[in-house]
């Protein structure tokens, strides 16, 4: 399916949501912001939707923010932050697992829209910044999702001067999951196709001490306890658990254990 200049396609269990616009660097205006919103809304109701993958098209961008030549201003400026606050407010809430796959450069809001997910995958090359410094602006509207995954200092560093960091840097202080070479990211995210034959099935585990995948959400509650305001919590747990059962569904699948287990009950 397609609508405007957001695609939204359905691979084996996979939603794909492909920012259409690559002559105008993959930059969202709010229309695209609202296909966005529909869009989700779309992949949540579809029981067959395991994980919903994000990405731009062609091999340059994955997203360069806002497009301030054609929207933005005035009134639409007002309405368009309001609705791109809504669409992270969404995502974060988002009962099924994120992946954004960057297959280019992640600039200002674009950033937002990455950091939102749950999992990021980069094309080595790809380029990383908040250019908002440069026209006398601070980058308000992701600050707290660069604070909440960065180092603060490298955080800062990106901020204040402006400068584009490498995907080897972003995923050195935290800002994406993994930067891949070009071989490895074409198929970075099939690990989340229940349909993928992986070779690591056959093989076994690495070597090396190895949590339960049943033991995650305990983990992450512990580690931002200590953070999170108490009222917070107990929601952050709840879609920790949601998204711990999809996760189990995906390798149980895999590993040829019935469809839609770890879903069940």
């Amino acid at each position: 399916m397609s609508e405007g200049d957001l695609l939204y396609e359905l691979k084996q269990g996979s939603a794909w949501m492909i920012i259409n616009r690559e002559t105008r660097g993959n930059a969202i205006n709010l229309e695209i912001i609202n296909q966005f919103i529909r869009s989700l809304d779309l992949a949540e109701a579809d029981e067959e939707v395991r994980v919903v993958c994000i990405t731009g098209s062609g091999d340059r961008v994955f997203c360069s923010g806002a497009d301030l030549a054609t929207s933005f201003s005035g009134q639409d400026y007002v309405d368009g932050a309001r609705k791109y606050a809504t669409l992270l407010k969404k995502m974060a809430a988002f009962p099924k697992p994120l992946v954004a796959r960057v297959n280019g450069n992640c600039l200002a809001g674009g950033l937002g829209l990455m950091l939102s997910c749950d999992m990021v995958y980069a094309r080595e090359g790809a380029k990383f910044g908040t250019p908002e410094v440069n026209v006398g602006l601070f980058p308000m509207m992701i600050g707290a999702l660069i604070f909440r995954n960065c180092l603060r200092k490298k955080a800062l560093e990106m901020i204040y001067t402006g400068n584009m960091i490498s995907a080897v840097e972003a995923e050195n202080m935290g800002l994406i999951t993994r930067a891949l070479p070009p071989e490895q990211f074409e198929s970075a995210v099939d690990v989340f196709d229940p349909h993928a034959e992986k070779e690591a099935d056959q093989t076994g585990p690495a070597p090396g001490v190895e949590l339960p995948i049943q033991a995650l959400p305990a983990v992450e509650a512990k580690a931002t306890d200590d953070v999170i305001p108490v009222h917070q919590r107990q929601k952050r747990r709840k879609l920790a658990q949601i998204k711990l059962a999809i996760a189990v569904g995906i390798k149980d699948q895999r590993l040829g254990r019935g469809p839609k287990a770890g879903l069940q009950g």
